[in-house]
C-alpha cells in the first residue's frame, strides 16, 4: 500500500499525502514476478493468507505465467503487507507485516523437493524465516544448484548460511549489516565486497542504486553503471534486479552481462510506479 508524499514524515509526525496506491508486492513475489516477464520458467514457492490479498495474488501469479502449484495457503496467519511512504525524489520507507511468509517452514517444502534439486538456479530473500533459508541453501549446495540470495530485508548473518551461497546481491546499507564495514563509496564497497568473498561466496554483487553495481568474481572487481532515467519510484528496484539477473544467468550469459542486463531492467522498473507492477517485460529490456 503506497502513499507518494512530498517528503518522508519524521518520527512522531503526521503529514498529508498525495496518490494512493495498492498494488502486488513482496519481495519474493517481485522477484518471481520480474523473472516470469523477461522470459523465465518460475516455479513460486510461497505461503500466502486464506483472504482476498492471498486469492489475489495467486491469480497475478497465474496471469504473468509463473508456475503456482506450490503455493500454500496459510489457514491461520493473513497475507504479508508492505506499508510505503515514497517521497518527491523517488525515495522510499517501508514496513512490513510478515503475515503467512513467516510461517513457510523447512516441512512446507517437501513437496517441492525435487523442483528445487532440478532447478537451474535458486533465488531467495530474507522475508521467509532464517531457518528455511539455511534449509534451501544445504539442499542447493548438496544438488550442485546454483543460488542466489538477495540479503534483504538486511539482518546479520552467520558463515555458515554464506559459505552455501553462490551469488549475493546486497545493497549498500545490507552489506554494512553483513561485514561492519561503512559503505561511504567505491573503496569501501570494494573492501565489503572482498570481506563477503571471504566467507566462501563466488561471486558478490553490491548494488549501490545510482551509481550502479559493484560486480567481484574470480577475484577480480568490476563496475557496472546504472542506466540514466528519471525516477518515479523506487519501490522493487532491486527485486527487479535480482529477478533479471536470475534470468540471464539461467539463460547461460556470463555473470557481467547478466548484471548489465539487470541494471537496464532495474532502471527501467524505476520509471513506474509500484512494486510487480513496475516489472518490465523482455522486450522493454532488449529495446531499452
Amino acid at each position: 500500500m503506497v502513499v507518494k508524499a512530498d517528503r518522508l514524515p519524521l518520527p512522531g509526525e503526521t503529514i498529508l499525502g498525495g496518490r494512493f496506491i495498492m498494488a502486488a508486492g513482496g519481495k519474493g513475489a517481485n522477484q518471481a514476478v520480474a523473472a516470469a516477464r523477461l522470459g523465465a520458467d518460475v516455479v513460486f514457492i510461497v505461503k500466502v493468507g486464506d483472504d482476498l490479498f492471498g486469492r489475489q495474488a495467486i491469480e497475478n501469479f497465474k496471469a504473468d505465467g509463473i508456475v503456482t502449484d506450490y503455493v500454500i495457503t496459510d489457514p491461520v496467519n493473513p497475507s504479508g503487507v508492505a506499508l510505503i511512504t515514497v517521497d518527491e525524489n523517488a525515495e522510499n520507507c517501508i514496513v512490513v507485516a510478515s503475515g503467512a511468509n513467516a510461517a513457510l517452514m523447512p516441512a512446507d517444502l517437501d513437496r517441492a523437493m525435487e523442483v528445487i534439486k532440478n532447478a537451474s538456479l535458486v533465488l531467495m530473500q530474507l522475508e521467509i524465516p532464517l531457518e528455511t533459508v539455511k534449509y534451501v541453501a544445504g539442499l542447493a549446495a548438496q544438488n550442485g544448484v546454483k543460488l542466489i540470495l538477495n540479503p534483504a530485508p538486511a539482518c546479520a548473518q552467520d558463515d555458515e548460511l554464506l559459505s552455501k551461497i553462490s551469488i549475493i546481491t546486497p545493497n549498500q546499507k545490507e552489506t554494512e549489516m553483513l561485514t561492519g564495514i561503512k559503505i561511504t563509496g567505491r573503496d569501501s564497497a570494494e573492501t565489503g565486497a572482498k570481506a563477503l568473498a571471504a566467507k566462501g561466496i563466488e561471486t558478490v554483487i553490491v548494488t549501490m542504486g545510482s551509481e550502479g553495481a559493484l560486480l567481484l568474481t574470480g577475484g577480480q572487481f568490476d563496475w557496472i553503471p546504472a542506466r540514466v532515467v528519471k525516477a518515479t519510484d523506487t519501490t522493487a528496484a532491486g527485486d527487479v534486479f535480482n529477478g533479471a539477473l536470475a534470468v540471464a544467468l539461467s539463460e547461460g550469459k556470463g555473470v557481467k552481462e547478466a548484471v548489465v542486463f539487470a541494471c537496464s531492467a532495474a532502471a527501467l522498473s524505476v520509471t513506474k510506479m509500484g512494486a510487480q507492477s513496475s516489472a518490465p517485460i523482455r522486450s522493454e529490456v532488449d529495446g531499452f
